[in-house]
């Protein structure tokens, strides 16, 4: 059983690093086929595109390891969980916002 779950695992990794890899490419190959005769840039080596690619993912998705799915649960999920209350209250912000 356990043996299982290590294979799964270290799979995963691979196919993780073999994703990272090819993004790196692809980012470098765009960059390289754009930035610099569009904007007079300068030209991108494999390593500075990983981590062109790593700092985009820090600063626009996080680091909390949610992937690429999404930040929890939806709107929907959280107006059911409020009140009747908690609705008029954010219903009347609202209104407010939009007349401001």
């Amino acid at each position: 059983m356990r043996g299982r779950w290590l294979k799964k695992g270290l799979a995963f990794l691979v196919m993780g690093l073999v994703f990272v890899g090819i993004m790196g490419f692809i980012v470098m190959e765009l960059w390289n086929a754009l930035v610099p005769s569009l904007f007079t840039g300068p030209v991108l080596h494999y390593w500075q595109a990983v981590g062109l690619l790593v700092l985009s993912r820090i600063l626009f998705g996080g680091l909390r390891g949610r992937g690429w799915r999404g930040h929890g649960p939806g709107w929907r999920a959280r107006w059911e969980r409020l009140t009747p209350e908690e609705r008029e209250r954010l219903r009347d912000s609202c209104r407010k916002w939009k007349q401001a």
